[in-house]
């Protein structure tokens, strides 16, 4: 109803709204918020008549994403606080630096009643002691979720602000090795209550990357957090084939951390675990065995990343008995091969989730039983050399077997061909959201022209080092055979050396996409062949090192109002063109990338930039020809950015720099690597 009402204030004032949407202005909820997405601040008058409540406003927020729900927050008071109301409600995770400008955030912040922050850079000065005493202060009291990694505090300042946070549901201690340093943690009687209490609906715990981590200080530490559902001890030195207490049952060494400790801990918390990670761990296959077979232990999610001690019958055992597992990630494992794949499809009937990526041994044969996986959502096979998705495709060409898959990578696998992108876009057309080819050197114009011709839905497409693709694939026109029949010479491919014997270069200029005119783009428009541009719902593009795309087509499709993440790096034939066509048809985006676009100058980031006012991160690496005068256009239209790179740009002094960050002081960190000329060849 909210939706209806909006669009019939829409339709009777369209001319107020319509510099802002390039779409016709149409009685349908969608349109409407679509129309919401383009909110900025020109628009207030207009909406400030709009007679609706701070709910309805926070109900057509929730359809949004992020970045529109705080331009639309610029409007008036009102959808301010509706704005807030609509990010408190998925627990934004907000990042908090330990500076002094962050004390008068904080206080900003706890009048939204925000849940879930990031302390970042805390160590033992005075400026983290102050961000640490705020935080406990103000946003203490209702903070559910708190990340400390790779943070250096103290343990007094620790338990300072655990005391102050009596709803935990979530803490990340993963690298902060100074807490777990001295062995003392929590060594109090008084302290471990006062910690009962503050962490009584603990539910996951992130002990990652904690190399002084033991028995005695995890105990500890456990103990304080009976309803521990998630658990990770990822890259922690876990001990497996030695067995330091030899029948004893107190378990509190302060030099280790043993595998019979944690053994003792999953048969207490068996009955509330849920998620284990043990990534990067030397878990041997006697160690699985006992894992998988805890007494009402019952498993949903496990990933144990790069463990390369773990062979195919251990997974096999795993299959047998956590059949309830929806996620599971064995990428880089090693030591298995197309046994543990089959024994996933076989006893793994529940599963959403799979990785198996970096498995070198894995092969198509494999998947012969992947049609068992009904409920796969998500499928990971990046960097299985020997995997070309045969199996996959022969499962998915079957309406009654093939998954609902949301997700694919086969990134860097070599052998996968145009026959099988081909096939999978056509079968997965409604599901697949997400597409990851990256560096499938084989695949040429033919995939890029199926995947816009049948997955329209994507939201993330990763194409780079795809070298093969041109500017024909991405415009959808047909490439025309540009072949002499009539060559005098042999042909040879690079395979046989640099011998002189390259077929010459195009000679007929007006079939060559780089002069490609407005009237024969239209005229292809036309045709039934799609183009990228009709992937409209992409957030994520990913085109880095396909070295053969120009002007020609990045101009003419890059144009997607929801873009948030865009890579061009590599392209050098990329000019100013092109950039100023990007910021303008994309100027939701927040990140983009065109290291090394050695043609892009000052004056297209001037014209550019007043487009980018979303932009939090730019990699502009290697672009030798611009100067300070894009950085002084940056700082001046890009308020929001908070990152980025200029290393390697001979044109850029360190004084420009200077500047740049007196103008941005607050949020930007600058890589500024190799600038004004250095001899990269005497500094390395």
């Amino acid at each position: 109803m909210a939706s209806i009402m909006l669009c019939s204030y829409f339709k009777e004032d369209c001319t107020a709204v319509s510099h802002c949407c390039c779409s016709p202005i149409t009685a349908s909820p969608a349109h409407a918020l679509i129309l919401l997405c383009c909110v900025n601040p020109a628009l207030g008058p207009f909406l400030m008549r709009l007679p609706f409540s701070s709910q309805v406003i926070t109900y057509i927020l929730s359809f949004l994403p992020i970045a529109d729900r705080k331009e639309a927050s610029l409007v008036n008071h009102t959808w301010y606080f509706a704005a807030q109301d609509s990010l408190r409600q998925e627990n934004i995770l907000y990042n908090i630096p330990a500076t002094s400008s962050s004390l008068a955030a904080i206080e900003s912040l706890a009048r939204r009643r925000v849940s879930c922050v990031s302390l970042t850079s805390l160590d033992s000065s005075t400026v983290s002691r102050d961000v640490i005493q705020a935080v406990s202060c103000h946003l203490g009291p209702h903070l559910q979720s708190l990340c400390l990694r790779g943070s250096s505090l103290t343990e007094t300042s620790f338990m300072h602000l655990l005391l102050a946070c009596p709803c935990l549901s979530s803490l990340d201690l993963s690298g902060c090795n100074s807490l777990f340093m001295s062995g003392t943690l929590l060594s109090k009687p008084e302290t471990i209550g006062q910690a009962q209490r503050a962490l009584t609906n603990l539910q996951e715990l992130n002990l990652a990357s904690l190399r002084y981590l033991s028995d005695l200080s995890f105990n500890r530490l456990t103990g304080c957090a009976p309803r521990l559902a998630r658990l990770s001890l990822a890259r922690c030195h876990l001990t497996f084939g030695f067995d330091p207490y030899r029948g004893s049952s107190n378990y509190n060494s302060s030099a280790l951390l043993s595998f019979r400790n944690l053994l003792r801990f999953l048969k207490e918390q068996a009955s509330s675990l849920r998620a284990l990670d043990l990534s990067g761990t030397s878990i041997t296959s006697p160690a699985m065995r006992s894992l998988v077979q805890v007494e009402g232990l019952c498993l949903q999610e496990l990933v144990l990343q790069n463990c390369r001690d773990l062979s195919n019958e251990a997974i096999s055992l795993l299959c047998t008995h956590q059949p309830h597992l929806t996620a599971l990630d064995l990428t880089g494992c090693s030591e298995l091969s197309d046994q543990a794949a089959l024994a996933v499809s076989a006893g793994l009937r529940a599963l959403q989730s799979l990785c198996l990526g970096k498995l070198q041994r894995l092969t198509d044969r494999g998947f012969l039983g992947i049609a068992e996986l009904r409920s796969l959502q998500r499928l990971d096979l990046s960097e299985c050399s020997l995997v070309s998705g045969s199996e996959l495709v022969k499962v998915c060409s079957a309406p009654e077997l093939r998954p609902n898959l949301a997700s694919l990578s086969f990134a860097f696998c070599c052998l996968l061909r145009d026959s099988s992108v081909l096939s999978l876009a056509r079968s997965l057309s409604p599901s697949l959201r997400v597409l990851d080819l990256s560096s499938c050197v084989s695949i040429t114009n033919v995939s890029i022209q199926a995947i816009a011709s049948h997955l329209p839905r994507l939201t993330v497409l990763r194409l780079a080092w795809c070298k093969e693709l041109t500017d024909w694939g991405l415009l959808g026109i047909e490439e025309r055979n540009h072949r002499r029949e009539k060559d005098a010479g042999p042909q040879f491919s690079r395979n046989f050396g640099n011998m002189g014997f390259f077929l010459p270069p195009l000679q007929n200029l007006e079939q060559d996409p780089k002069v490609l005119s407005d009237s024969a783009w239209n005229e292809s428009q036309k045709q039934h062949r799609a183009s990228l541009q009709a992937l409209e719902q992409l957030q994520e593009l990913d085109l880095m090192a396909c070295s053969k795309l120009t002007d020609c087509s990045i101009t003419k499709v890059i144009r997607f109002p929801a873009l948030r993440r865009l890579s061009l790096s590599l392209l050098p034939e990329l000019t100013d063109a092109s950039l100023v066509a990007v910021a303008r048809g994309c100027q939701s985006l927040e990140r983009l990338s065109m290291s090394h676009c050695g043609k892009l100058t000052d004056k297209g980031f001037i014209e550019a930039a007043s487009s980018l006012r979303r932009l939090q991160h730019l990699v502009i690496s290697g672009c030798s020809q611009l100067t300070g005068q894009t950085l002084e256009a940056i700082s001046r239209e890009c308020r929001q950015l908070k990152s980025l790179d200029v290393s390697m740009c001979h044109g850029i002094s360190m004084a420009d720099i200077a500047l740049f960050q007196a103008q941005l002081p607050l949020q930007t960190c600058v890589q500024s690597r190799f600038v004004g000329g250095a001899d990269l060849s005497f500094t390395l």
